[in-house]
Order: structure tokens, then sequence, then C-alpha cells
């Protein structure tokens, strides 16, 4: 969506230098466009970025803006740069059996939020007006910037990832791959709203492609289960949503229970982003 193209331009690179528990302080933009791109346009998406980087005190230190032949849309990258001690770094690899799964914000957030921004109409018919306007100020949420640090400051967790492509599946197994665990989840206690039920209805996705959602601004972490009272405690004076949806587990297997029973959780993800925002025009 146009109006928060700035914003989730700064947001999305510096999530993935605080998921490392380094807190993002210089960034690089490239902005390009279509020939006849105008030059507000440009303009107003770097307003977005200055804000959005002025409000976690990164600084846009270079860059490049310009037009080209080939391009039909604008089309824009950011890298973004933060420093931390060795021993201090988080990776997904870190996960050690018996640590909880800890997921901050619902499954499929990206996915719902940016449908609404961008299908109003669709959506109204969906979740009601007052509901869609709710939802489409949650865009704010597809950032994990505030909740990795603040996670990273506790020293309570030992892996952290978030849910982008391919959802909550994709981010988990590659947490296992990487860490040599496996892990047991209960579906019941994933945060899953009831618009996110109701888009998967309207598209006739299924649980699996429910966990497969992209879902920017959700963040897994492997959190050390003799500090799981305090971390939720500090995550949620900061205003964080936590769930605590399973447990990494020595035995390499990996579980999810659905409906009473446990079956193999999904070794790979069908994210349904493409498919929901390309069938409805």
């Amino acid at each position: 969506p146009m109006e928060w193209f700035g914003w989730l331009l700064i947001h999305y690179s510096a999530s993935d230098v605080a998921l490392f528990g380094a807190r993002p302080r210089f960034c690089t933009v490239n902005l390009l466009g279509p020939p006849r791109t105008r030059k507000r346009v440009f303009e107003k998406v770097m307003e977005q970025a200055c804000n959005a980087a002025e409000e976690i005190g990164m600084s846009i230190v270079t860059g490049h803006t310009g037009t080209y032949e080939g391009l039909s849309t604008l089309v824009a990258t950011c890298t973004a740069y933060g420093f931390i001690q060795k021993d201090k770094l988080i990776t997904p690899s870190g996960a050690r059996a018996g640590d909880y799964l800890l997921c901050t914000k619902p499954v499929g957030l990206e996915t719902l939020v940016n449908f609404v921004l961008t299908h109003k109409k669709i959506a109204k018919k969906l979740f009601g007006r007052e509901r869609t306007q709710r939802l489409t100020e949650q865009v704010r949420m597809q950032t994990c910037v505030g909740d990795a640090l603040t996670l990273a400051g506790t020293g309570c967790v030992s892996a952290m990832h978030d849910a982008t492509e391919g959802g909550l599946i994709a981010a988990l197994n590659e947490m296992a791959d990487t860490s040599n665990v496996g892990f047991s989840v209960d579906f019941s206690r994933l945060p899953i709203t009831s618009e996110t039920q109701r888009l998967a209805e309207h598209f006739g996705l299924t649980w699996k492609q429910i966990l497969s959602m992209s879902s920017t601004g959700t963040l897994l972490a492997a959190l050390s289960p003799h500090k799981k009272d305090e971390v939720i405690k500090v995550l949620s004076a900061q205003g964080f949503g936590v769930d605590i949806a399973g447990v990494f587990t020595e035995s390499e297997e990996r579980l999810i229970k659905y409906r009473g029973k446990e079956v193999k959780f999904p070794r790979r993800a069908n994210d349904p982003y493409a498919r929901i925002f390309a069938s409805v025009g």
C-alpha cells in the first residue's frame, strides 16, 4: 500500500537487524520508478521513510533514486545496519530442548492487514465497516523492532525468527533445522484472529495454509522455561501480546496438536499470499 510504502521499507529491514539482538542504527535506500514517475511520488515515499527511521533512532546515510525503462511500478530496497557484541548475537539456530515457543502478534498478520488496506470493499463485506477500519490501523504491527529488542534485552531468549514468507511453518522449520531440535505445537494456542479465520474460509484455505500465511511482524522466539513469567511481564508492560504455543524438544520430531489429535507438523509452507491478492484483482 502506497500510504505505507516508505514505512514498511524501513521496518522490514530494521526488523531483520533487531532479530539478531542489534539495534538498527543506519540504512541505505534505493528508490526506483518507471520513467513517468512524478517527483512528488519519490518525495512522499522518502518522507515516510525518514519519519519511520527517525522513530526507531536510525539514520538514512546514503542511497539512490532514479527512473528506468522496463519498470512498471515503484521498486525500493533498503539495507539496514546494526552493531552487537558477538557473545550477545541471537540467531534462529540457538533454540534448545526445553525452551518454550513464544509468539508475538497474530499469525497471518501481514496477509490480513495488507488485504484490508488494498481491498477495502471486499474486506467490509467480510468483516464489517468498523472492524475493517480497525484492521487498517494495525499496519504498524508489521515490525519486529520493538518486541525483538525488548526480548533481546531480557537475556532470556536463545533464538528469534520472524514469520515472513511462508509464515509460521517456514520460520519454525528453519529454527528447528538450524538448531537440531524438534518441537511440539498446540494449534489452539496460536494467536489466530477470527478475521484471519474468516479470510481463510472465504478463500478456501486449509489450516496448513493459515500457518503458511506471510506474517511480517509476527515474532517467534525460543524462551528459557525458567524465565517465562518474567519475560511475559516485560513484554506485556511494553504493550506486546504474548502466546506460549509449544515447546522445543530433544527429539527432532515435529508435531502439532490439531483438533485433539497430534499430527506431523508440515515441513513445507504453502504461502497463499500471492494467490489471495491475485484472485481478487
